[in-house]
């Protein structure tokens, strides 16, 4: 797992300037799920898999460093220090979090969407090879006779091989494992995969606990105004990227272009949205391309939640829109295509969309 050094490159599982979430020592909510996995835990009771469930940038991927922290650094479930824990909190000063935080714990494998030296960015997708060098690791004795730890974030960008190949792995785990398994969508986690994990769901988090990871996050976040903090965590949806999103660069302008454009739907700006398409389409411009598919996305669960009375065959054609969006979205970036026909094509969809569903 070794991967610390001054030339590494970018990491997919990153949110740009952002700490990393195996950095953070803290976590803010999620109280009642790390209650959950401690008791767990000094119980000798604690799954083999378990799949950490819920929105993107809720913090899944922090409480799984941290378990992974507290796991290690106190292998025995009866220790003193465990049965009077109140919570799984590891300091960063501890030579276990030193170790993860640069990847060079030799019983902890991240199995996540690796560098393409030859293309210059991640891979799209975490392949079958990848979880191949995972069950190398667990075919070896783990030290201190403690767990053996392997962090897949995320589910979703398991390729069918690679799910395969994990599912193989999990059927029949070494003694002392553990599969803490990501999932922004776990109900389309592979059927037979998510049958061997026991599931945790994770709500997002209020607009008072976005302000606080922001200001834990340090410069530059916290150097916002908390005004503008908070009108970001309100619209983040309950994710902490949405937020820095709003707040990084033209963030907040962008939000309302987009969400002008979805609420004059059916009607449609051409103009605005060529515009819009130039702006956000080109592949420089990943993170407003980001913003502007998560507003499309708001939007679209905003008005199927509140149109939910008039029943479902109304509202599907608005449902069927992002299900094509998604795909469609998947083989651009899959493909490294320009994603310009993607938007226009995606606005033409919900004006359609949203034709039928007003008549």
């Amino acid at each position: 797992m070794a991967r610390g050094n001054l030339e590494a490159p970018p990491e997919a599982d990153r949110y740009e300037d952002a700490p990393h979430p195996r950095e953070a020592c803290a976590l803010i909510g999620h109280a009642e799920a790390e209650r959950t996995l401690l008791d767990a835990y000094r119980a000798n009771r604690l799954p083999q898999a378990i799949i950490l469930g819920g929105p993107p940038g809720i913090g899944k991927a922090t409480l799984a460093w941290r378990l992974t922290r507290f796991l290690l650094a106190h292998p025995d479930p009866a220790a003193a220090a465990v049965q009077a824990a109140e919570n799984l909190y590891v300091p960063a000063e501890h030579p276990i979090a030193h170790k993860l935080a640069a990847l060079s714990h030799g019983d902890v494998f991240l199995l996540r969407r690796e560098w393409n030296e030859k293309a210059k960015r991640s891979f799209t997708e975490i392949r079958a090879d990848d979880v191949r060098h995972a069950i190398h690791m667990f075919q070896q004795a783990a030290s201190a006779g403690g767990y053996r730890i392997c962090i897949v974030d995320s589910a979703e960008d398991l390729n069918r091989s690679g799910a395969n190949a994990l599912l193989k792995l999990i059927e029949e785990p070494p003694p002392r494992t553990l599969f803490l398994i990501i999932a922004h969508r776990p109900g389309l986690v592979l059927a037979t995969l998510r049958s061997r994990c026991r599931r945790l769901l994770l709500q997002p988090l209020s607009q008072a606990e976005i302000g606080a990871v922001v200001a834990a996050l340090g410069a530059p976040w916290s150097d916002f105004a908390r005004d503008l903090v908070l009108a970001a965590a309100e619209r983040a949806g309950g994710a902490v990227p949405a937020a820095l999103r709003l707040l990084g660069g033209r963030g907040t302008e962008l939000d309302r272009q987009v969400r002008r454009l979805l609420g004059d739907l059916p009607a449609v700006d051409w103009r605005a949205v060529h515009e819009l398409a130039d702006a956000v389409g080109g592949r420089d411009n990943a993170a407003d391309y980001d913003l502007m598919m998560v507003a499309i996305v708001d939007w679209i669960d905003a008005v199927l939640h509140r149109e939910a009375g008039r029943g479902a065959a109304r509202l599907a054609p608005l449902a069927e829109v992002w299900e094509k969006a998604a795909e469609a979205a998947r083989e651009t970036e899959v493909l490294n295509l320009d994603k310009r026909p993607l938007i226009l094509s995606i606005f033409a969809d919900l004006a359609t969309a949203a034709t039928a569903f007003a008549a």
